[in-house]
């Protein structure tokens, strides 16, 4: 299986890089072809602005930029794995602006079943507090008609070595290897 895994945090080495890592190391473990795409990692990627460009010129968003350099292993991806961490109980503001993006080209998107995941870190102690994350991840599938593969929430982990004391690492891990 192809599957891109879009990343939002600006932490190298913080809790959701760590899953990330592991889910990637799964999959490919299983056999898997993985790309990675760091949306907070020195990328440029420009809001929609919601002027309509793409409509009338063949998809083509008016911004050329980072989009350019995921978009083909988007529309590539049998499966998408977004990773990021909770800011303010949604998704980060880095990798909800590459999927706000997905706008440009939704009519591929939506034309070709995908498999979908979310992998969530959270310093707050309770799984709610990536209820409205979670809520938010099944309506891009539902919209887009891509299958929710479900969600690995690491909560109570604010600092990479709080994570690495839990077994969220290893889940994240047992998810890449088992995802069919």
């Amino acid at each position: 299986m192809n599957i891109l895994v879009i990343t939002g945090s600006p932490h190298h080495q913080g809790t959701s890089a760590l899953l990330a890592d592991e889910f990637i190391r799964g999959a490919r473990e299983a056999g898997h072809q993985v790309s990675r795409f760091d949306a907070a990692q020195n990328k440029r990627i420009s809001p929609c602005m919601g002027c309509e460009y793409c409509r009338s010129n063949d998809s083509q968003c008016v911004f050329i930029d980072d989009m350019e350099i995921v978009k083909p292993d988007l529309l590539a991806a049998e499966a998408v794995v977004f990773v990021s961490p909770t800011y303010y109980f949604g998704l980060s503001a880095q990798i909800k602006t590459v999927i706000d993006r997905f706008y440009a080209i939704n009519e591929q998107l939506r034309s070709k079943p995908k498999k979908a995941l979310l992998l969530v870190s959270a310093a707050d102690d309770t799984e709610a507090v990536a209820d409205a994350m979670k809520a938010h991840f099944q309506s891009i599938c539902n919209y887009l008609k891509w299958e929710n593969c479900g969600s690995l929430v690491a909560f109570g982990v604010y600092h990479r070595e709080d994570i690495e004391r839990t077994d969220f690492p290893a889940k994240a891990y047992e998810l890449g290897k088992s995802f069919a």
